[in-house]
């Protein structure tokens, strides 16, 4: 007999941005916590500018996000969260899916976008004169 727990997708108990506004805490039914910073999301938004539009080449890493904050954080019906950047960025949707897999698989994502980063010769720091 299988346990139904174990089938079912994570849900979320707890969603929070901090006060500092460059973490979202994230917490499942599973047990799994996650501290996931502004930056992160930001550089990892589902949004299509950073994903791209369906079959067309990936675009270029989202660089110099360093200091990125998050101004809100929105819910979205049962299902997911808007967040606000600061940098003006609002157009992804963070599912509850999607947060998991970001805090599950961090250190793999994390260190992909680095290097595709250093690939592309582009930097996590702002260029000069921006925020």
């Amino acid at each position: 007999m299988s346990n139904a727990k174990t089938k079912a997708r994570p849900w979320p108990e707890e969603i929070r941005l901090e006060k500092n506004k460059s973490i979202v805490r994230a917490v499942f039914d599973t047990g799994d916590a996650f501290e996931l910073g502004a930056e992160y999301l930001r550089v990892h938004s589902p949004s299509a500018e950073v994903k791209g539009h369906g079959a067309a080449k990936r675009p270029r890493a989202v660089s110099g996000k360093r200091f990125v904050q998050i101004e809100d954080m929105k819910a979205i019906g049962n299902y997911a969260v808007r967040l606000v950047f600061d940098d003006g960025h609002d157009t992804g949707l963070y599912s509850w899916d999607y947060l998991y897999e970001l805090g599950r698989d961090e250190k793999r994502l994390w260190a992909d976008y680095l290097r595709r980063l250093a690939e592309e010769g582009s930097s996590r720091e702002p260029e000069m004169g921006a925020i």
